[in-house]
């Protein structure tokens, strides 16, 4: 299968493109970016140098994919922007390479949705099966886990993790890090019990489910010190992986995890 590439898009002569690679009108790929085989990039996208993207993309018109980090300490070193296979990056979405002092790369897993107007930071790592919904945005050494759901007009602060199946709300601003399976809303954002739809999405059995609620009232509701509860809930629920991911992850915080606003919560609670 052949690359087409339109009359009047920017091709540099050392950019890599693959097999059934389609270049839209306008488009620009700059020197030493690599374009995966049956990746599409639209009319008046962009793909600058040190960008690698994989397979069967597609990269929707305007979208800024691996312009120089919005970080003054960066001093023009070489980094990259690594995105995986079959993603869809929506209109005027921008992704930024990585910096020297967040080692190097920005990363995109595989089969993320990344809506209009969303920005991925420097340095931010993402897993596979994300969505950020329109303007949803990461600053810099973010980690979004598979199968978080960013909504809409979101802002995660810098450093902060958001763990695999978590849901952040729309309007939501994150800066502290957000457990697995958990659900967060609030301009300064609260959890607000297990992301039940997410655990059911996941095809979990009723007795999986059960164990990552339980842990929530453990760790969240029980009033128990954070050491003795996360000791607890281990002591428990070892059996179940995903109530063990939610203590590993809450013993791994560096920023802290999130709190319960007890006058909003779930039914959980």
């Amino acid at each position: 299968m052949s690359v087409v590439v339109h009359p009047s898009a920017f091709v540099s002569a050392g950019a890599s493109l693959d097999d059934g690679v389609v270049v839209g009108p306008c488009a620009v790929i700059e020197d030493k970016a690599e374009v995966g085989a049956g990746t599409r990039i639209d009319a008046f996208a962009s793909v600058k140098s040190y960008t690698r993207i994989g397979r069967n993309n597609r990269i929707f018109s305007y979208a800024m994919l691996g312009e120089i980090p919005q970080d003054l300490k960066f001093r023009g070193e070489v980094s990259r922007l690594e995105i995986g296979d079959g993603n869809t990056i929506r209109e005027f979405a921008t992704l930024h390479r990585g910096t020297e002092g967040g080692g190097g790369v920005t990363r995109v897993g595989d089969g993320c949705l990344l809506m209009a107007y969303t920005h991925v930071a420097h340095d931010c790592t993402l897993g596979s099966h994300i969505v950020m919904s329109n303007a949803a945005t990461l600053a810099g050494h973010v980690e979004v886990q598979d199968y978080a759901i960013i909504g809409g007009l979101s802002a995660v602060h810098q450093f902060s993790r958001i763990g695999r199946c978590a849901f952040v709300g729309g309007m939501t601003g994150i800066g502290q890090d957000l457990p697995p399976y958990m659900l967060a809303t609030g301009a300064r954002a609260c959890l607000h019990g297990p992301n039940l739809v997410g655990l059911r999405r996941l095809n979990l059995s009723q007795e999986e489910i059960g164990a990552v609620r339980a842990v929530f009232k453990i760790i969240w509701l029980s009033g128990a010190p954070r050491r003795e509860a996360l000791e607890k809930a281990s002591a428990e629920y070892a059996r179940f992986p995903q109530a063990m991911e939610i203590v590993d992850f809450v013993k791994a915080s560096k920023r802290g995890v999130l709190s319960v606003d007890r006058s909003e919560a779930g039914p959980d609670a």
